[in-house]
């Protein structure tokens, strides 16, 4: 990080293997990451190598084999389930590719959900979920269901709803992978002001290499290990030991 601050975020080392009968399976075999407050990072790779799995580890939604995350400085393994629950809701919010909407619930009904979840009135959810979605350029759509919704409006949606509880970094996977160009250029500017605006951190797990470019930093990944990239995609350092 430019500014020599401690990281929000770090993945240190981490493994995960999954088990199907006698075979195991190794998706992530030292991957470390760090993402600083207010960063804008991207997570690069083809489809398959285990950048949902990364995100599920630092997102707190999966339990690493090995390994640790760090999240400003506090190890999430000390938590328990009720404190992991509290971070997910709290201090980090998810933008996925498939948007991830209740079909039968407008707009705005959508973009409350996590605010209901973590109990807050009513009215101040409603006010919040109104002026997220007014955010991502959503103002009259708010009524709207999904299936009325353009491809790129859905995602926005989902982005309102990741804002709500104001978490400090945003973890996004794939979000554009459903999108023609266009709009996926329009989902990361959106991106790159909620950042300047807010002050949030991102990273961005994506295999759009011109999108990547935008990043201030990124990672690629590569036989479940992280590759840092420093300068856009312009050079690539080793980031973790080769075994």
């Amino acid at each position: 990080m430019s500014d020599g601050s401690a990281p929000l975020l770090v993945g240190e080392e981490l493994e995960k293997e999954y088990r199907s009968g006698s075979e195991v399976v190794r998706v992530l075999r030292g991957a470390s990451v760090t993402v600083g407050a207010g960063e804008f990072v991207t997570l690069i790779g083809a489809s398959g190598v285990g950048k949902s799995t990364l995100l599920h580890l630092l997102g707190g939604l999966d339990h690493p084999t090995a390994g640790r995350v760090l999240f400003a400085g506090e190890d999430l393994a000390g938590r328990g389930e009720a404190g992991l629950a509290r971070y997910r809701r709290q201090d980090v919010g998810f933008v996925f590719q498939f948007y991830n909407l209740l079909g039968d619930m407008t707009a705005l009904e959508n973009a409350m959900i996590p605010g209901l979840i973590e109990r807050r009135p009513t009215g101040e959810v409603r006010e919040r979920a109104t002026a997220a979605l007014v955010e991502v350029g959503l103002s009259d759509r708010l009524n709207h269901l999904p299936g009325e919704l353009s491809g790129g409006e859905q995602q926005r949606v989902a982005i309102a709803r990741a804002l709500i509880n104001g978490p400090r970094i945003i973890l996004a996977d794939e979000p554009t992978g459903n999108l023609d160009p266009k709009t996926s250029e329009v989902i990361y500017d959106l991106f790159l002001r909620l950042q300047a605006e807010r002050g949030l951190a991102f990273l961005v797990a994506t295999h759009n290499s011109d999108l990547a470019r935008k990043a201030e930093r990124g990672y690629r990944l590569v036989d479940g290990r992280a590759r840092e990239v420093l300068g856009g995609l312009e050079r690539d350092r080793v980031s973790v030991s080769q075994s």
